[in-house]
């Protein structure tokens, strides 16, 4: 009997898997087709990810291409007035559930990643801003901005690396930068 009720739990999970790919696909294809950018980024993104499962708690904005979990968008709480820039990715599942609370009036730069640890909570505080480009896997403290590190320079390239190039000879011909590492902007 407990093989019966793990093969159907199993199988639960895999349809509302599907229903939520399809679901995501529809609001790609639905806010291409769209022609009024505001209206899809603050009412239709919102509308097709609650039907998602996913907790949309008052008005908020999500961009282009941002990925919400698939398999466990009830584990993702988002609050009035967050912002989402494009194509930002929001993983409650890492190897299991875990769940992602974002608070009011938070502001995600575009490209950024969030990813939560099996049976974590963590928590995107009041106000926060987190740069473009960032990852984030521990909680962010209210009415703070954090960001990645800006680009360095850590080799000079003397092989360039290229579709016919091979890979182990562009390695060595890295040369390390020395305490001149330049800050890139």
């Amino acid at each position: 009997m407990n093989r019966i009720a793990a093969w159907m739990s199993r199988r639960k999970v895999q349809i509302r898997a599907c229903i939520n790919r399809i679901l995501h696909i529809m609001t790609v294809v639905l806010c291409a087709a769209y022609p009024d950018r505001k209206f899809v980024d603050s009412r239709l993104r919102p509308f097709m990810h609650r039907l998602r499962a996913v907790r949309i708690h008052g008005r908020i904005v999500i961009g282009d291409d941002v990925y919400i979990d698939q398999i466990y968008p009830h584990c993702v709480e988002i609050h009035d007035g967050v912002v989402i820039a494009a194509r930002c990715t929001i993983i409650a599942a890492a190897k299991g559930p875990g769940r992602i609370i974002i608070q009011k009036n938070v502001a995600i730069g575009a490209g950024c990643v969030i990813v939560c640890s099996v049976g974590q909570t963590l928590t995107i505080g009041e106000g926060a801003v987190i740069s473009a480009g960032s990852t984030v896997g521990h909680d962010i403290p209210p009415y703070t901005l954090c960001g990645a590190p800006r680009i360095r320079a850590f080799a000079r390239v003397t092989v360039p690396l290229t579709k016919d190039q091979d890979y182990e000879k562009f390695k060595r011909g890295l040369r390390p930068l020395r305490n001149e590492t330049p800050r890139l902007t």
